[in-house]
């Protein structure tokens, strides 16, 4: 099995002295996810937790929406010359029954550990296959108070971070600001399937009341994929683009950019938003 981080030599400079020392850094090693047996895509990504990132990264393309859908996820074996196991390759086995749609006919499957998968732009290809728009969800309300507090318990919760600086990590979050589950990858989109899969095979898909939080930017991805998990709330400590926020505001998400200490911005959503007197939340 692929390890979360690597020891390399490095020459150090501060100050103007030199010394050579060993560093920490995150691992990052290819992913192929396989679909009943069909090579389906490949993914840069941190090792561990790769089930959860497969059955996740299957969420968001609309083929897995509980865990009954799931019949098996395993490693392949011998994916070196010399027979032995790479942990690099996982196959997830559908359940009898399960529709297997024609993605790989729709886009280009290789993604990377900055960006993700590039090409799924149309908004109309997220809306006719969503299962858990998150508008249907059950009503929920959020206090900016609680949102404020979320960047720091997420940071805390970042073990590898802490070691390397090299790691997004996405977080679930209770509306009361719990933490219910943190996973880090190189990519932060890798991250946010490994919440979703993980969500999905403990049977907890849809998220109709969770707060999905992330570091670094929303991305229209990472709002597909939330809206895909029927998301309610999702929280960037920076930007989002402009077409997750036009996702946001078709599908009911609510979107949250620039979330630092006590100052955010709202660019859709804000009817779940309490401020600190617990009101609806109103510009002034």
């Amino acid at each position: 099995m692929g390890r979360v981080t690597e020891r390399r030599r490095v020459i150090r400079v501060r100050d103007g002295a030199v010394s050579a020392r060993p560093d920490t850094l995150v691992a990052e090693e290819p992913l192929e996810i396989r679909m009943n047996g069909k090579p389906l895509a490949v993914t840069m990504r941190t090792p561990g937790d790769d089930f959860a990132l497969a059955a996740g990264f299957l969420v968001s393309e609309g083929v897995l929406g509980a865990a009954e859908d799931v019949r098996n996820i395993v490693y392949c074996a011998g994916a070196r010359d010399d027979g032995g196991n790479t942990y690099n390759v996982v196959d997830v086995q559908l359940a009898p029954g399960v529709p297997v749609p024609d993605i790989t006919l729709e886009r280009n499957v290789y993604t990377t550990s900055s960006c993700g998968l590039c090409g799924k732009a149309s908004l109309d290809a997220v809306r006719t296959t969503t299962r858990f728009a998150p508008a249907d969800g059950p009503p929920v309300r959020v206090g900016v108070d609680v949102l404020a507090a979320l960047p720091d318990r997420l940071r805390a919760a970042q073990q590898v971070f802490e070691r390397t600086g090299g790691l997004h990590a996405a977080a679930l979050f209770s509306a009361s600001g719990e933490l219910l589950d943190v996973r880090e990858d190189v990519g932060r989109h890798n991250a946010v399937d490994k919440v979703v899969g993980r969500a999905l095979r403990e049977g907890r898909l849809p998220l109709g009341r969770a707060v999905l939080m992330v570091s670094g930017r929303a991305s229209f991805e990472l709002a597909q994929k939330a809206v895909m998990a029927g998301v309610p709330v999702l929280a960037a400590v920076s930007a989002p683009s402009s077409l997750a926020v036009d996702l946001a505001a078709e599908t009911g998400l609510t979107l949250v950019g620039f979330l630092r200490g006590g100052s955010m911005n709202v660019y859709a959503g804000e009817h779940r938003l309490l401020d600190a007197d617990g009101a609806p939340l109103a510009a002034h």
